[in-house]
């Protein structure tokens, strides 16, 4: 399963900048809808299009393998 790392992302950005960064602050920057932030954020396997990865890795200056993992969910 793939698994965001968005609020890590957030709480990281957050401590380097010494202030609160919400939500509503990453979707107003990114023009991505808040509601799609909180299920990234929120929702395990959750499945967003590379329109919104792209964003999310411009905002983060990241990379793709920076925002989200691989989680192997065994078998059984």
């Amino acid at each position: 399963m793939i698994r965001f790392r968005l609020a890590e992302l957030i709480a990281d950005k957050a401590f380097r900048e010494r202030r609160v960064v919400s939500l509503s602050e990453v979707a107003e920057a990114t023009g991505i809808h808040r509601a799609t932030l909180s299920k990234v954020a929120n929702q395990p396997g959750a499945n967003v299009g590379t329109d919104i990865i792209d964003k999310l890795c411009r905002y983060f200056s990241c990379q793709p393998g920076d925002l989200l993992t691989y989680v192997d969910e065994g078998n059984g």
